[in-house]
């Protein structure tokens, strides 16, 4: 057994009643970070111009999809606890026993937004850029929930912030008293931190067309692959290594390769929130005020502007004057 010099308690309880309703922390995180994520969300996206009832709107659609799309991949990457010899299949239904796969929620509640953007006239880009830095926040608050159920947590550790596991949730043959990596605080640490590194990129390289939200996958994947070899929890192996961390590996490259895509191809085209033919009279005009404002050649137009066009062949300075 590993000396208790220093450690991390672990909560005592993850569920309070409130008369006959079961108040559970893992569906109250998961709630507080939803409603970070939206008023991020919200504020970054009428900042662009966006219609400034959006985020709501959009919300009703992409977050049900996102927790169905969450289940359903924590159920595919971890089978054993639901079909597997002593698996219960009902249980694939109680959400709030925790798991729930990032990249499902991602998946299907894009899936969800783009349906309500575009009975909206809006396009899917911006408003996921919008959203970057507000999901970083809500899996950094959500992973309160795996603390609290005392799950998902990393091998045995020495580290002064050793985290204590009661013995009804340790994982079997490991002893009372050993202290863990406590990765939910690692994943926690690394999404907030990230979040300042996102909004710094995206002020300096003026990051758009969805280039903010691949920026954000890359960034999350990154810190999700180290996390997840430190895990011991039960998952689906493959080659060696959990099925998430060659997920979280795959996707990175994929949002690698979109990202230098998007940017190439949309280096001068100016980042419009409207589908084609569905602008507002007044949106165009917005549109065309900031692309001369901030997009490429407004230093040259604002020179023009102020000192008139250049001599054309044959005339003099002089000539221009007259």
């Amino acid at each position: 057994m590993l000396p208790l010099l220093a450690s991390i308690p672990s909560p005592p309880q993850a569920e309070w009643s409130i008369g006959p309703f079961p108040l559970r922390a893992y569906a109250l995180a998961i709630l507080l970070g939803i409603v970070a994520a939206w008023w991020i969300l919200d504020r970054r996206y009428t900042a662009k111009g966006g219609p400034k009832d959006t985020a709501m709107d959009v919300a009703f659609w992409m977050v049900p999809f996102g927790i169905v799309g969450a289940r359903i991949y924590h159920v595919f990457s971890s089978p054993d606890a639901y079909f597997g010899p002593d698996g219960d299949p009902v249980r694939a239904f109680y959400i709030w026993e925790g798991g729930l796969g990032i990249w499902g929620a991602v998946a299907l509640g894009a899936v969800g937004a783009w349906l309500a953007l575009r009975r909206r006239g809006l396009r899917l880009a911006p408003f996921a850029d919008a959203l970057a830095p507000g999901l970083l926040v809500a899996q950094a608050v959500g992973r309160l929930g795996n603390y609290f159920n005392q799950e998902l947590y990393g091998g045995p550790t020495t580290l002064p912030w050793g985290l204590e596991i009661d013995e009804a949730h340790l994982v079997p043959g490991y002893e009372v008293g050993t202290l863990f990596h406590p990765t939910f605080l690692y994943e926690m640490v690394w999404n907030l931190a990230m979040v300042a590194v996102l909004l710094w990129a995206e002020r300096r390289f003026r990051l758009g067309h969805g280039r903010v939200f691949w920026l954000y996958v890359m960034l999350y994947t990154a810190g999700r692959v180290w996390i997840e070899m430190l895990r011991i929890d039960d998952a689906e192996m493959v080659l060696g290594m959990r099925l998430n961390v060659w997920t979280s590996i795959l996707i990175f490259l994929v949002a690698l390769v979109i990202f230098v895509v998007v940017g190439r191809r949309n280096r001068v085209r100016p980042d419009s929130l409207w589908l084609p033919g569905q602008e507002p009279v007044d949106a165009g005009a917005d549109d065309a005020a900031h692309t001369d404002a901030t997009g490429p050649g407004a230093d040259e137009a604002a020179h023009t502007d102020a000192t008139g066009p250049e001599p054309t062949d044959g005339a003099t300075a002089s000539d221009q004057k007259v």
